[in-house]
């Protein structure tokens, strides 16, 4: 069994109450806290799912999760998807 830390950085993100706040910093703390915890494998989501979300290009979703997995990769080699 593999324990999968969810990271949502959208800025609508209903799941974590708006907490990053768009930041990479605050992102970033909260996925190493997710692999000190004991996740194995971490989840970055970069674009809304929630009903009547905005659909975003490619390259703002982009934009919001490769700053965090490059953040994340200066510490760990985590596997993220």
């Amino acid at each position: 069994t593999l324990i999968m830390g969810i990271l949502n950085v959208t800025p609508d993100s209903f799941s974590d109450g708006g907490r990053l706040k768009g930041s990479v910093q605050i992102a970033t703390k909260e996925a190493l806290q997710m692999i000190k915890d004991g996740a194995d494998i971490i989840d970055i989501g970069g674009e809304s799912t929630r009903p009547g979300a905005k659909e975003i290009t490619p390259t703002e979703e982009l934009s919001r999760t490769i700053p965090v997995i490059q953040q994340i990769r200066k510490v760990s080699n985590i596997p993220i998807s």
